[in-house]
């Protein structure tokens, strides 16, 4: 496999889009249901809402490929700046700090080095930024997220909730030092 990381751009909207919407419910919780996942795609991870975040200078969205395959095969979004939640404000300790707000590969790459290289690409990139810090949510029952981010680095500085749908979730923050 040939994989690369780029920085994604608005032509990408559509299929970041697509993407987002297979992954995202396989970083969910047991108890959240399919309408609450539906929700939050439809809310968060629209085609107009990936065109908005591509067009957002305080954002940053890589993706990866797979050369041999027509669509993306995982993605970030790095955000700059204070984050506007009051319980990551109070649990991150590094600023200026930069938010690792996604982090997703399509099931059938996992395990083939695409989530590290996607780190790397944003750990890199969140240093650009100048920042001191960058810092993730990550559900509290999402186990094999939190084994990749302690691997990479992160340690849990606190909790914060997270809206999916109707239902309130649990996260961990986890920080990591750049």
């Amino acid at each position: 496999m040939s994989q690369r990381v780029r920085r994604a751009t608005v032509e990408d909207a559509t299929e970041l889009a697509w993407l987002a919407a297979v992954t995202f419910p396989l970083a969910c919780p047991p108890g959240s249901t399919p309408a609450d996942q539906q929700a939050f795609i439809d809310a968060v991870l629209s085609a107009e809402r990936f065109t908005a975040y591509l067009t957002d200078s305080a954002r940053l969205l890589l993706v990866a490929h797979d050369d041999a395959l027509p669509e993306p095969i995982g993605y970030t979004m790095l955000v700059e700046g204070e984050p506007t939640d009051a319980e990551v404000r109070a649990a991150i300790t590094l600023r200026p700090t930069v938010e690792l707000s996604k982090c997703y590969v399509l099931p059938g790459h996992h395990g083939q080095g695409v989530a590290s290289a996607l780190m790397a690409a944003s750990l890199d990139a969140a240093r650009r930024t100048g920042a001191r810090g960058i810092w993730l949510g990550v559900n509290q029952l999402n186990e094999r997220a939190q084994g990749f981010y302690r691997r990479t680095g992160f340690v849990r500085v606190g909790t914060k909730h997270f809206q999916v749908g109707d239902r309130l979730e649990d996260d961990f923050v986890l920080e990591l030092a750049l």
